[in-house]
């Protein structure tokens, strides 16, 4: 028997205060078949006094939670900040920062970026899409960050939008991949209407075409997703956080996937096949 992905994530759908759009968003997401999305805040600290976004709380949005196509459960919502930097003073971990499930950067410098892989204690590092890579990916800060459990985000929303965004995509994802060896992605949607958002399969076939081998192009809709949430959840922890939650698994192993994976119906795992 061939058991299939069971889990996958977008964690990268932006906030909108449109609340009817979001809610159409985390519905469409569920419908297809996502058990887990994040909702992005992005903090931009180039601006003379950021101001760090308070998330929405999810019971503000849904009285319940829309259930995952294919799954008994609902969705999981979670919240994420984004740090766009272009200084070193730009990131500076607060007590605002706990309120978010995940804490992602975006480093606008080849220094900054091999801060964040470093040092920078966050979940994500968010790759470049709409533009020219400013700077070459090296071996050593690319190898520091997977070592630390950091993962790198391809958003593939505006190789969607627009056919210049598409070649950016493909080539900061192809010069990405050369370093990493496809280890530590995840891909996202980046998702700002529901009619952005694309199947899991989709985009594991599309991050075939952005240099992933097909195992690991599975996994950055699935499992290396469900990795950066546990370690948000440990990274949260350490901040001090107390929860009512469960304590922080360590990555799966293969045997622990498989029987994850297995989780799915027969009857959806003869669909999947195809």
């Amino acid at each position: 028997m061939v058991c299939r992905m069971a889990t996958f994530m977008d964690l990268n759908i932006n906030f909108t205060k449109d609340k009817k759009t979001l809610q159409n968003i985390i519905e469409t997401a569920a419908h297809l078949g996502y058990s887990t999305v994040a909702i992005n805040y992005t903090l931009e600290s180039q601006q003379k006094k950021p101001e760090i976004p308070k998330p929405t709380s999810i019971s503000d949005l849904f009285d319940k939670l829309p259930v995952v196509q294919g799954r008994s459960r609902p969705i999981r919502v979670l919240n994420r900040l984004t740090v766009v930097a272009t200084d070193p003073s730009h990131f500076r971990p607060t007590t605002e920062y706990k309120a978010f499930d995940l804490v992602a950067v975006f480093p606008k410098t080849e220094k900054l970026f091999h801060a964040a892989c470093m040092t920078f204690e966050v979940d994500i590092i968010c790759v470049t899409v709409t533009e020219k890579q400013p700077f070459h990916f090296k071996r050593a800060p690319v190898n520091g960050a997977i070592d630390r459990g950091v993962f790198f985000e391809i958003v593939y929303t505006p190789a969607i939008r627009d056919s210049t965004m598409r070649r950016y995509t493909i080539g900061n994802s192809l010069g990405l991949m050369e370093t990493c060896k496809g280890k530590g992605v995840i891909l996202s949607s980046g998702a700002e209407r529901p009619l952005e958002l694309r199947g899991p399969y989709d985009i594991a076939n599309l991050g075939i075409v952005f240099g992933l081998s097909e195992g690991d192009a599975k996994a950055a809709v699935s499992t290396n997703c469900r990795s950066v949430v546990i370690n948000g959840e440990t990274r949260t922890t350490a901040f001090g956080i107390i929860r009512t939650m469960k304590k922080p698994q360590p990555a799966p192993t293969s045997s622990e996937e498989k029987e994850d994976e297995c989780e799915i119906p027969a009857s959806k795992r003869v669909k999947m096949e195809h």
